[in-house]
């Protein structure tokens, strides 16, 4: 849980084009790594679920955002 707690905290000091831009790169790394699993098993595949939760966490910072706008 710490680590959650520690990336919200970090993504309070991003701007929403810092979001969107991180939220872009996040999935493009996401599309790599399930590739790359694909072709040949990852030695930690945790990696990938990690990945699709920061970058829930980055939608979802974002969707609280526009709704307080």
């Amino acid at each position: 849980m710490a680590k959650s707690q520690d990336f919200n905290k970090s993504l309070k000091d991003l701007n929403e084009q810092d979001l969107k831009a991180r939220i872009q790169e996040d999935e493009l790394r996401l599309k790599k790594l399930e590739f790359a699993h694909a072709i040949s098993p990852l030695e930690s595949p945790i990696t990938i679920r990690n990945l699709r939760r920061d970058i829930a966490r980055l939608k979802t910072e974002l969707q609280k955002r526009a709704l307080q706008a």
